[in-house]
């Protein structure tokens, strides 16, 4: 089969020779150099879209993707959700009440947001239904003034099924004097939930009609509408489209304005550890660039002969930028075919070794997450492939424009 000369001579230089097995050993060093750089680039970030996931499904499971809320406390919230739904975007409307304050028991005070929330529905925009680990979320009975708690809120007060906290909200006084005056409402813990996440600490829910009571409404009035979304990314588009239609009575929110800083925080650090381990590929194409020269000083000979006989210094040029294309070109599909595999089965690895060590690596007690959760992305695969593939090709560069500049006459010199 025909092959140019230069590709040729370029494939040859990349096998052992008897008289440069050293270099051969180098170039073996450079391709594992890029496939270990590859490997790790995908392993790890697969690891971040992993616990990025994890993280939004916990999260953004459990706090609004989306809200339309009154102005004024709703009278009639049906409207609203009835406007929301017919949104594409939209997968349930439901209703919502939040109030920001305090939980004191035996002396101990912790910040709080309170949802009001109805039982019956909650499960269509919220995973909280799920992860209740102790109670009921249908326990919620308007009139009764139960709560549901976070593990954490537990754990801190060491309360149980049955015991009484104390909310305290602030309240405008409508005194002449004016000023915020507390308001102080026994709540009766009637489940606990646990979604692994800073929530389990901060967040609580009762009944939305003893959440109106609380806040001296009527027992029909609510804050707004809670939308659960199809795609998280459109909130503040869809959001804002609902509101636009509904007029200045309604205003809209969306979890971006709630948690988009921990997410664009997420966001930057996988950034950043991406390019942390991009250098990783920069070095092993450094030592193709070392591999190179050293072949360029040791066939100044042989590239002084085809000078002789005909080749062009392009054609020199193209033969060393072959040979080091193909230790990127082999390092980097190895590293990625191992990358891919490694990404797929490093959640059971791991969990094989926390059974054959019997220590937990990610304990529940330390860690929100309690395993390494890996999701495998193709364009984080093809965007790591494109990049060993560009630093391999622009280290053959200069050695093999070293290589073009040999003057057959001073390499024969000594021969």
């Amino acid at each position: 089969m025909f092959r140019p000369l230069s590709i040729f001579i370029g494939t040859r230089y990349t096998r052992a020779k008897r008289r440069n097995h050293f270099i051969s050993f180098i170039s073996m060093t450079s391709m594992i150099g890029l496939a270990l750089g590859v490997l790790a680039m995908i392993v790890v970030l697969s690891v971040m879209n992993g616990f990025q996931q994890e993280m939004s499904t916990r999260i953004l499971g459990m706090v609004p993707h989306a809200v339309i809320a009154g102005v004024t406390p709703l009278d009639d919230w049906k409207p609203a959700a009835a406007a929301a739904m017919k949104n594409p975007e939209v997968t349930a409307a439901v209703t919502f009440t939040e109030m920001e304050g305090m939980f004191s028991y035996k002396g101990s005070m912790q910040p709080i947001q309170v949802s009001g929330v109805d039982p019956a529905l909650e499960h269509e925009v919220s995973i909280v239904a799920q992860h209740i680990t102790q109670g009921r979320l249908e326990d919620l009975k308007a009139g009764e003034f139960g709560v549901v708690i976070g593990e954490i809120t537990a754990r801190r007060f060491r309360l149980n099924i049955g015991d009484k906290v104390t909310l305290i909200v602030p309240e405008a006084s409508t005194t002449a004097a004016g000023g915020i005056t507390p308001r102080l409402q026994r709540l009766t813990v009637v489940g606990v939930f646990k979604v692994g996440a800073e929530l389990d600490g901060t967040m609580a829910l009762i009944n939305a009609a003893d959440a109106a009571q609380i806040q001296h409404w009527q027992p029909n009035q609510v804050q707004g509408v809670r939308l659960a979304l199809k795609d998280l990314y459109t909130a503040p588009q869809v959001s804002a489209s609902i509101v636009a239609g509904l007029g200045a009575d309604y205003r809209a929110d969306d979890w971006t304005h709630t948690q988009g800083s921990l997410f664009s925080a997420m966001k930057m650090e996988k950034t950043m550890i991406g390019l942390l381990l991009l250098m990783i590929v920069a070095v092993a194409a450094f030592n193709i660039i070392a591999t190179l020269i050293m072949v360029v000083n040791d066939k100044g000979a042989d590239i002084a002969i085809l000078r002789t006989i005909g080749a062009t210094p392009g054609q020199i040029m193209t033969i060393f930028m072959v040979q080091g294309t193909v230790i990127g070109i082999v390092g980097t599909l190895i590293g990625g075919v191992l990358g891919v595999i490694a990404a797929i089965n490093v959640s059971a690895m791991v969990g094989w070794m926390e059974r054959v060590s019997g220590q937990h690596i990610f304990s529940s007690d330390v860690y929100f997450v309690n395993n390494l959760p890996s999701q495998l992305q193709g364009g984080d695969v093809l965007l790591i492939c494109s990049a060993g593939f560009i630093l391999s090709f622009l280290a053959t560069l200069y050695p093999a424009w070293r290589a073009a500049q040999i003057q057959p006459a001073h390499a024969l010199r000594y021969e």
